[in-house]
């Protein structure tokens, strides 16, 4: 841990200040010419992208596209080779580890726990950095366990939960957190239908509530649905980075996922629907 971290750990020393509530627009996290390597792999090559309060924008992409290991630099868990992160206008390195944790909150792909937890206690766990001012805990992990449905699991123990109802719980620790950038690493890949919608729908609200929200999916028509902007990511590199309906095209996702796909109209809502094109 840095010097600068354990300091503000330490008793009787400064508490990290949160930050302002962001106006719409404002920039959260950003990157610039972002390299990252795993090992003497590549995984990221000059790449630009851009997450503002109020939007949700939604990493795209085929498997070993990049897409996680994007969303774990813009968490600062993974230093750039070369580039900048930079996190509420500062370099992601800026920061130390309790400011960091009042300015963005984490769901990686899985949740794993050693101890057997109940789902409060889990739950509370993403009132951590706010241990200073714990007078609005309750309030905060209720409306969190609503916002999921995973009330009714409260007492139960988290090991004990089927996949999809840890990936809820899960989720219900990163909205108790309150940061005002959130990091969702596939929240929908072992939920069912009316969970994925949901879980998407948490995301909307929190953009609409002045939130900024980075969430990686593989689900086209989920994006296609919910995401204000989507980044296409194909070996490392943006694709493309716009509003679903102007990168979501036939030549561009048949390119990058290399598999005819065809876009199409809803015929209720005109949203785009994406499908493989099946000829027999």
């Amino acid at each position: 841990m840095p010097r600068t971290a354990l300091r503000l750990l330490l008793p009787g020393t400064a508490r990290p200040v949160p930050p302002p509530r962001p106006a719409p627009g404002d920039v959260l996290a950003e990157t610039e010419d972002l390299r990252v390597r795993l090992g003497t792999e590549e995984v990221l090559r000059g790449v630009d992208v851009t997450a503002r309060a109020g939007e949700v924008l939604a990493l795209v992409g085929p498997n070993g596209a990049g897409k996680s290991t994007l969303l774990s630099a813009l968490a600062a868990d993974l230093p750039p080779a070369e580039g900048v992160v930079r996190l509420h206008g500062r370099p992601a390195t800026e920061w130390t580890a309790p400011e960091l944790a009042l300015r963005r909150a984490v769901l990686p792909q899985a949740a794993a726990l050693s101890f057997p937890f109940t789902v409060e206690e889990v739950v509370r766990m993403g009132r951590a950095p706010w241990a200073h001012t714990p007078h609005g805990d309750d309030t905060a992990v209720a409306s969190a366990m609503a916002a999921t449905e995973v009330t009714g699991f409260a007492p139960r123990s988290f090991a004990a939960l089927s996949g999809g109802e840890r990936a809820r719980v899960a989720l219900a620790r990163v909205l108790a957190q309150h940061a005002p950038l959130l990091l969702l690493d596939e929240p929908t890949a072992a939920l069912d239908l009316r969970h994925q919608e949901l879980v998407l729908r948490v995301c909307r609200e929190r953009a609409a509530a002045g939130d900024a929200v980075v969430v990686v999916l593989h689900d086209l028509g989920l994006a296609a649905a919910y995401a204000d902007r989507t980044a296409v990511l194909c070996a490392g590199r943006i694709a493309a980075d716009g509003p679903p309906a102007e990168v979501f095209t036939d030549g561009l996702l048949s390119d990058v996922y290399r598999q005819p796909v065809e876009v199409l109209p809803h015929p209720r809502t005109g949203a785009a629907l994406i499908t493989p094109r099946r000829d027999s």
